[in-house]
């Protein structure tokens, strides 16, 4: 039985043990660091023959040459066209929905070049223009992400993006068709099962099969996201994930049966994942303790599931459903259930999650895999301040100014006096040396 830990937002204490809660303890970080920039030197310095070396140590894979290890658009097809039938429709309509989805968001969310016009005929605007080239990285070994390709890669090639390079791991060279299947789906152009953060710096600095990228995204363990940060800056990336997280406002209206396995559906990642409910019903949760207890012994995954239901689950009652909104946005959670008759009236008042699930049939499970919307997500509070993946992160923007020579005698005096007042003579000089005499 995983008795899951209850709270009432009304007990003393209650906001500091909240925060306590959701706080992580601290993992080997400096070992792991270590080992990273042990990892990125030798990609760095050495080129193929170290991600030859490391992949062999890790995964297991015995090749003669890093182009060995990348696998042709054709074996993408192939591996495509071998799929049993429902995995391919499966695929299809996932990959259809992601692609509607990113093409409506390019066109509403600025992603496109502007300008216009003044009086005096000085133009300004923004040119928008794609990245270059973009590395995603999938996991693999222990699990097998298809749908991790679909998000990563679709609005990278719907913003654009001529060329997508995707690095999986394949250890003991165990390739999943369905992560192939997916690449060929989403268009990715190059595919080397390579992984850990030796794919990092090889997508970071280049080596002299693999070509290097201007941004790298997708998830990956604690190796892959301290090499991401590592090379932050000479590349960039999407963000650094932490365990996935899921946040349940109800109203005691739902099948509490769908919301145990709403919170099962996070915690099936790991045992670290979170999941929470915030619900003023205390009949209910007691319904949903009950739900969980008579549907883990079922569930393949059980024992990751209750070492995360009883690590770092947390059932509360709040006064209201108001205040479960407020509990809400100081968690800022990755994902965000709202199972109520009027799930609408209660998202006006969200401003901190990853994704926002409106309804007792919106399932977080089918926003990570065929809603459409984009599943990776900000964790660990970052909802406050970053938001999904998406077209916008594969875009960069340049400033346009074209100014006249009518609108260099006014915008000419105003920097000058400004240029002056920084002690900036020659940024000065160069405004009133096209002033008119």
């Amino acid at each position: 039985m995983a008795k899951v830990k209850r709270l009432n937002s009304q007990d003393a204490g209650f906001k500091e043990i909240l925060l306590s809660s959701l706080s992580l303890p601290m993992a080997d970080d400096q070992a792991i660091d270590a080992a990273v920039v042990k990892i990125l030197s030798a990609v760095k310095d050495q080129g193929d023959s170290a991600v030859l070396e490391l992949t062999q140590k890790f995964d297991r894979l015995n090749a003669s040459s890093v182009a060995d290890l990348e696998i042709s658009r054709h074996d993408l097809e192939r591996a495509y066209l071998s799929l049993a039938p429902e995995q391919k429709n499966a695929l299809d309509i996932a990959a259809k929905r992601v692609r509607a989805y990113h093409e409506k968001q390019k066109i509403e969310a600025g992603c496109h070049s502007w300008e216009y016009e003044e009086a005096d005929g000085t133009r300004l605007g923004q040119k928008v223009t794609p990245l270059d080239r973009v590395g995603i990285y999938v996991p693999g070994g222990k699990a097998a992400y298809p749908s991790s390709v679909l998000m990563n890669a679709i609005p990278a090639k719907v913003a654009g993006v001529p060329e997508v390079v995707m690095v999986v791991p394949t250890p003991d060279g165990a390739r999943n068709p369905l992560v192939l299947a997916a690449a060929f789906i989403a268009g990715v152009d190059r595919v080397f099962t390579i992984g850990g953060a030796q794919a990092v710096g090889a997508l970071a600095y280049g080596t002299q099969t693999i070509p290097s990228v201007d941004k790298i995204v997708g998830p990956g363990n604690a190796y892959v996201a301290a090499a991401k940060r590592r090379v932050f800056g000479i590349v960039g990336i999407d963000m650094i994930a932490g365990p996935s997280e899921i946040l349940v406002i109800c109203d005691g209206s739902s099948n509490p049966d769908w919301v145990a396995m709403d919170l099962f559906s996070q915690a099936e990642h790991d045992e670290q994942a979170q999941s929470i409910l915030l619900c003023p019903d205390s009949k209910f949760i007691d319904q949903v303790q009950a739900s969980i207890n008579r549907l883990l012994p079922e569930m393949p995954r059980a024992k990751v599931i209750e070492a995360s239901l009883v690590n770092r689950a947390l059932l509360i009652q709040v006064r209201d459903m108001n205040e479960a909104c407020e509990i809400a946005n100081a968690i800022a959670a990755e994902h965000l259930e709202i199972c109520a008759l009027e799930p609408r009236q209660w998202a006006e008042k969200i401003r901190h999650a990853g994704a926002i699930f409106m309804g007792n049939y919106t399932s977080e499970s089918l926003g990570d895999y065929c809603a459409g919307p984009n599943h990776v997500l900000p964790t660990a509070r970052t909802a406050r301040f970053s938001s999904p993946l998406g077209v916008y992160d594969f875009i960069k923007r340049s400033s346009m100014i074209e100014v006249s020579e009518g609108g260099a005698q006014a915008l000419g005096l105003v920097a000058s006096t400004l240029a002056h007042g920084e002690g900036l003579q020659a940024h000065a000089r160069a405004a009133e040396m096209r002033l008119k005499k």
